[in-house]
């Protein structure tokens, strides 16, 4: 015996150490036979490494002991199978003599020495099995525990590995019967344990014996001619009862050496139902009824029968008095006693009970003319299998013929009073019919995948296929992965125990309008499935960006399952959970390519009324709001207030009349300017429409602008276009300050502070008391400047909106960018100022704005000044007098003058300036809308 490569001197000194040992157990006062216990065999025999070399192979003596000791020999010693070791020292010999399983099991070797394996192992035939080959050696279990090789669902497994085709045994033997395995499989007896898992069917044990294996010719044999009966009826007690209508059953007992034998009409493994005529022959009954004028005598209905499509049918094994089993042959027309229907069952019982049961069978047994039977749907006599193309119950015809009932107007369509409508219609227009329909999809769900082919029963049956708490298992057939993954998931009744309702695959899915779950439709219909259950979740979700833009139809943004899963949902504090801190930033990855750990910080679900769990959110917004209600507040007392002097002024001096012929204009703005403000005009207004149009996505409106923009993907491009260009626009004017400032050669101080500058000053202060002062009639108008205090108001307005919402809007254009060093919630807090301001500048600018330079009664209804550059020189006189006042004294007012513009400019001017009052008053006609009635 070799250990591996191991030299000879390693025995040795094993053999030395297990002689010390006895020396020191013989010394402790023990007896000489505990030096044959399995311990002793095991200090060598546990080493995976011991081996063998026999017959020019290595062969492993490796015994697994926690094996051995669950077997049916733990209580044995090594000795009592291995009887040459008996009194033997150890080390022991190298070449052993075989165990002796005759010491125990002598009757059963006995006749295994006299069988065909038993005579092939005295041959000397390396193919023959022995003991060990199919009942192990070390680790046999009993024929009961699954684990055991002739446990009878694995016979068929045991015997194949000599007898299946294309095996040494088959290839190099001689053996009468081939492809024993296979038809062994496709057997009645096969299908029954391998299928079924009908563990009392025959195996190849049950006919063959297990160790009394003989020819067929061996009149011993238990498949000798002779015998195969008494084989048989170890399992078919009552063969004489069953064949009743062939054999008369005293033969069995008094002639039996005349009848066939059972292999004559069931072929050795290949036993299926009978297929013999049964008393007589189809041709009797053909002569009958292939004729084309026979009729029934109680309703007049065809009884033709053709006998091509019996041919064709599944059943064409089968005879006609298998089915129709109340014929008499003996009568001149045997089928004048049929008396009961066809019992399809009689071959199909699991399905027959299966029909019986179901919401079909209950009706056909109430004979209620609308029930289903077998043959409205199979058909007759030239049944096809469901495999063939031309049959009804071929995959592509399922739906026409479940059509024909359940079709809107039908029989089954009329008495159905549940919520499903438009069945068969809405299954053609699914992604499972069309599938089928027009990809010719035959492996994709038709309506007895889901509602099963003999077992429908209503959805409120527990045991119904479509039941809500089977429908998991329902779709989880075609649907195997996604079955696996819901069954873990939160959703998941195994998962989460509660009293309230669980969604299922229709929830999300519906019934028989499923569509492709990347289909625009699906997206957007799945958040209002999410919102049923998780009502203020969803709520705030639409308060996002994520949120409004999927409400304009928006559909390449993240939703609900995009961050949380589909079928995988699992618990937050789940390390597995896609929104866990392990693997939120992967997550967020996915559309954002370069968020991190600061980006994931970003509040998904949040509102800003709650103090206590979100103060910095709450409080920006009320600052937000607080600045809001405040510039509204006095801008519009200030209109109010002005409102009755400006209609006094337009009844004194009526509209500032246009230049004469002839007559000079004063040029106020320079080109350059109105070309800024013009650019101003359309970025704005086209920053307010998008902008508004997502913050009052929840309106009608907004979705109607969205898609007139060409959808929110449109929009988007046209808002953070028209934002660039406004931030290039302020940009350039910064330069266009540097370069007046090089123009007019003043300081900076001159700049700023100067009396024509921009910048508030203590006139300015007058300015505003005068003019409260004259709005209620307690002074003058004020003799105003070059430029008015609400005129600067709305400049440096502008100034504060491009820093505030540039800013804010670049955040949000950019949060992997500023999320590398500012937290995650300061983006929810971008969101708000972002938003808020914007409301702020759209509706001061069409209100306020609108009111002080064209809509006050003495502009009314336009002001082009600020298009064309020019006024009159009586309306400066009357609007700016100082300036005007100024330019007298410093004798500039000439340098001013220019020509006026022809009509036809000042035409496309106004049409300009009308389509832009028109659309900054329809913005805040819509925003007074969303937040007076739709506000949610």
């Amino acid at each position: 015996m070799t250990k591996g490569a191991q030299p000879t001197a390693w025995r040795a000194v094993i053999r030395a150490g297990v002689l010390v040992a006895a020396m020191l157990l013989a010394a402790g006062g023990l007896t000489t036979a505990a030096a044959q216990t399995t311990a002793d065999c095991l200090e060598c025999h546990s080493d995976k490494s011991l081996t063998k070399k026999r017959d020019g192979k290595t062969v492993s003596l490796f015994v697994d002991e926690a094996k051995f000791k669950g077997s049916v020999h733990a209580k044995a010693n090594c000795i009592d199978c291995h009887v040459d070791l008996k009194g033997g020292d150890l080390p022991h010999e190298e070449t052993l003599k075989p165990a002796q399983c005759a010491s125990c099991h002598a009757s059963e070797v006995a006749q295994h020495d006299a069988s065909l394996h038993g005579r092939a192992i005295a041959r000397g035939d390396p193919l023959a099995p022995k003991c060990s080959s199919c009942h192990g050696t070390h680790e046999m279990v009993r024929r009961s525990d699954p684990r055991s090789p002739v446990q009878p669902s694995r016979i068929p497994y045991l015997c194949g590995r000599c007898h299946s085709e294309g095996g040494r045994v088959q290839k190099e033997r001689v053996i009468h019967q081939s492809n024993i395995i296979n038809n062994y499989t496709e057997s009645i007896h096969g299908e029954a344990l391998m299928t079924k898992g009908l563990t009392v069917a025959a195996t190849c044990v049950s006919c063959h014996t297990a160790h009394s294996i003989r020819k067929h010719t061996d009149p011993k044999s238990s498949i000798a001619r002779q015998n195969i009966a008494a084989t048989c009826a170890t399992c078919h007690a009552a063969i004489e009862t069953v064949h009743r209508k062939v054999i008369e059953g005293k033969l069995w007992e008094r002639e039996s050496h005349v009848l066939p034998a059972c292999v004559d009409c069931h072929e050795p493994h290949k036993a299926r139902r009978v297929f013999y005529d049964q008393g007589m022959a189809d041709r009797d009954c053909l002569r009958c009824h292939e004729k084309a004028d026979i009729k029934s005598s109680k309703d007049g209905r065809s009884l033709r029968v053709r006998p091509d499509s019996l041919a064709g049918s599944v059943h064409v094994k089968i005879r006609c008095s298998q089915c129709h089993t109340d014929v008499s042959p003996s009568h001149v027309r045997p089928c004048e006693t049929i008396k009961t229907k066809v019992n399809c069952a009689s071959c199909h019982a699991e399905v027959g009970d299966q029909y019986r049961v179901s919401t079909h069978g209950q009706l056909e047994s109430q004979n209620d003319p609308n029930g289903p039977t077998c043959k409205s749907c199979h058909g007759t006599h030239g049944i096809l299998g469901k495999a063939n193309p031309q049959s009804p119950i071929f995959p592509t015809h399922v739906p026409t013929l479940c059509a024909e009932c359940h079709r809107t107007g039908e029989k089954a369509a009329k008495r159905y009073k549940g919520t499903e409508k438009r069945i068969i219609e809405n299954y053609t227009e699914s992604i499972h019919g069309k599938g089928l329909l027009e990809s010719g999809l035959v492996v994709t769900a038709t309506c007895t995948s889901c509602h099963t082919a003999h077992s429908v029963l209503p959805h409120d049956s527990t045991t119904s296929s479509v039941n809500r708490h089977n429908l998991p298992q329902t779709c989880g057939k075609c649907h195997e992965g996604i079955a696996k993954q819901f069954a873990r998931s939160v959703h998941s009744e195994l998962v989460t125990k509660t009293d309230q309702k669980l969604p299922v695959c229709e929830d999300c899915h519906s019934a028989h309008t499923i569509s492709r779950t990347d289909a625009d439709g699906f997206k957007l219909k799945i958040m209002g499935q999410c919102g049923s259950c998780h009502k203020e979740i969803t709520e705030s979700y639409f308060e996002t960006y994520h949120g409004k833009v999927s409400r304009l139809g928006y559909t390449k943004t993240a939703q609900c399952y995009d961050c949380h899963g589909s079928h995988d949902i699992l618990r937050v504090s789940d390390v597995r959970s896609h929104l866990s801190r392990q693997n939120v930033v992967q997550t967020c990855q996915k559309c954002h390519p370069g968020a991190n750990r600061r980006f994931a910080g970003y509040l998904t679900h949040v509102t800003h009324h709650d103090l206590h769990k979100y103060p910095v959110l709450f409080w920006v917004f009320w600052a937000m709001t607080s600045l809001l209600v405040v510039t509204f507040t006095v801008g519009g007392a200030h209109t109010l207030m002005w409102l009755p002097r400006a209609l006094k002024m337009r009844q004194e001096f009526g509209r500032h009349p246009p230049a004469k012929e002839g007559e000079l204009e004063y040029e106020r703005f320079t080109r350059t300017q109105r070309v800024m403000h013009i650019t101003m005009i359309v970025s704005f207004i086209s920053l307010a429409l998008t902008g508004m149009t997502l913050k009052f996505s929840y309106t009608k409106w907004a979705s109607v602008v969205s898609h007139v923009l060409g959808g929110f993907e449109s929009a988007g491009f046209i808002h953070r276009a028209a934002a660039t260009i406004m931030v290039a626009l302020f940009a350039y004017h910064l330069y266009d300050l540097v370069q007046m400032k090089k123009r007019t050669k003043k300081s900076w101080k001159d700049m700023v502070l100067g009396k024509d500058s921009m910048m508030f000053n203590r006139k300015d202060l007058d300015d505003l008391i005068g003019s409260v002062k004259w709005f209620l009639g307690k002074g003058k108008r004020p003799k105003y400047g070059r430029w008015t205090y609400w005129e600067k108001f709305d400049y440096f307005a502008v100034f504060w909106g491009i820093f505030v919402i540039g800013s804010t809007g670049a955040t949000l254009w950019f949060p992997e960018f500023f999320a590398r060093f500012l937290p995650g919630w300061f983006i929810n807090v971008a969101t708000i100022v972002h938003s808020d301001e914007a409301l702020l500048a759209t509706g001061f600018i069409f209100t306020i704005h609108f009111f002080n330079t064209h809509l006050r009664p003495e502009k009314f209804p336009m002001d082009l000044v600020v298009f064309t550059g020019r006024m009159t020189v009586d309306e400066l006189k009357h609007d700016k007098p100082e300036e005007y006042e100024q330019l007298v004294a410093d004798g500039k007012l000439e340098e001013h003058l220019v020509v006026p513009y022809q009509p036809i400019v000042i035409r496309a001017i106004r049409f300009f300036a009308w389509t832009a009052l028109a659309l900054g008053t329809m913005i805040v006609l819509w925003i007074l809308y969303a937040m007076i009635f739709s506000y949610a």
